[in-house]
């Protein structure tokens, strides 16, 4: 049996968007969160926050580094908007990401003007996954970076670890974009070569929203200063003196008011599954569908695949002929989605073998 529940009648190639709902998931919300509210009400609260630090503890065994380095946010832009914030004083003032960064994103990055940053956009040429495109944007005037590890519109896999060491030589802040990458691409945070790491567990690792995530290396938690912060921020949450506030020790520092529980304990089931699966595993599976799916392509379509390395999603654009993929694909209950002319599929645990076949024989229906 699969270990996740699958929606709609045919085959569901949208984990991209929203990864599948995990079997253990009712079960985790029920005890961990439904029933301590049930049994203790206001007193439920040192069960919520041993789910919180369970969540904070499957990301560190899932992406590494120490327990104390997470921090739970609701989503990336949130996020963001608070490590940006929080960046020491330095005379650069410019803030970099490619183009082709999710725009939510880029409307924090912008939006920051109000703190004195200007953005900068890479252009389309070179892609985000050439070098030299970056080292020639990175001028001496850029102070942060945010690095999109996997890019949605295209599945682009850019070279982090190489450009976060041409930041680190020029001294520039480096964030890294996990949302596409986490849970299909084995990933050790530590080794990426950046001091911050922003992620969601909506997607690949099949948390549902509302359960994002900071992590920071441990040498710059100490220079790090949020202006958003809550009660969780403070060393001790529960002193409850209004005209003392210290900076939690770790990356909670980041973690601001009454936090959402719920979503933090069903996305704990999703880390515990993709745990038990593999990330390994399900990338080696994600990649034999692709190849089943190309193998089962007529020559026409086959040609229109993507030849670079790309993460986890298939990024097809056609152009014209977009619009009867997409209503062949619909006819056959294929839960996908479109950006554009561009049809996005992703292969998943969740998926059957034969998945892909199906998927392949709509798509070669088309009526073009």
């Amino acid at each position: 049996m699969s270990a996740f529940l699958t929606a709609g009648a045919g085959p569901y190639v949208l984990t991209h968007s929203v990864g599948c709902l995990p079997r253990n998931a009712r079960e985790a919300l029920e005890a961990g969160y439904l029933e301590p509210w049930a049994r203790g009400g206001g007193d439920a609260w040192p069960d919520w926050l041993r789910g919180i630090d369970d969540f904070r503890a499957a990301l560190a065994g899932l992406f590494g580094g120490g327990v104390s380095g997470y921090c739970p946010q609701s989503n990336l832009s949130s996020g963001l908007s608070k490590l940006l914030a929080a960046l020491p004083t330095s005379p650069r003032r410019v803030l970099l990401a490619a183009g082709e960064s999710f725009p939510s994103l880029g409307f924090v990055m912008t939006q920051s003007a109000r703190l004195g940053f200007t953005t900068r956009f890479l252009p389309r040429d070179p892609p985000p996954d050439d070098p030299a495109g970056w080292s020639a944007a990175l001028t001496d005037d850029v102070r942060a970076v945010l690095v999109t590890h996997v890019h949605s519109n295209s599945g682009r896999v850019a070279p982090v670890a190489e450009i976060a060491r041409l930041c680190a030589e020029r001294g520039i802040f480096r964030i890294v974009d996990v949302a596409q990458s986490a849970g299909i691409l084995p990933l050790s945070f530590p080794s990426l070569g950046a001091p911050a790491v922003l992620g969601s567990c909506v997607k690949w690792l099949c948390g549902g929203p509302g359960a994002g995530f900071l992590w920071l290396r441990d040498d710059v938690i100490d220079s790090l200063e949020p202006t958003d912060v809550g009660w969780f921020s403070h060393e001790n949450p529960f002193e409850m003196d209004i005209r003392s506030f210290r900076y939690a020790r770790d990356a909670r520092r980041f973690w601001g008011g009454t936090p959402s529980v719920a979503s933090f304990v069903v996305a704990t089931a999703g880390l515990r599954t993709i745990c038990d699966l593999g990330v390994a595993n399900i990338l080696a599976y994600n990649r034999r569908l692709i190849d089943a799916f190309r193998a089962g392509l007529e020559p026409r379509w086959r040609a229109r695949l993507p030849a670079y390395a790309h993460g986890g999603t298939l990024c097809v654009p056609l152009g014209a002929d977009q619009p009867a993929v997409a209503r062949a694909l619909s006819a056959a209950h294929v839960s996908f989605d479109s950006r554009a002319d561009v049809i996005r599929l992703s292969f998943h645990a969740c998926n059957a073998a034969e998945d892909a076949v199906t998927v392949a024989c709509a798509w070669n229906g088309a009526k073009t």
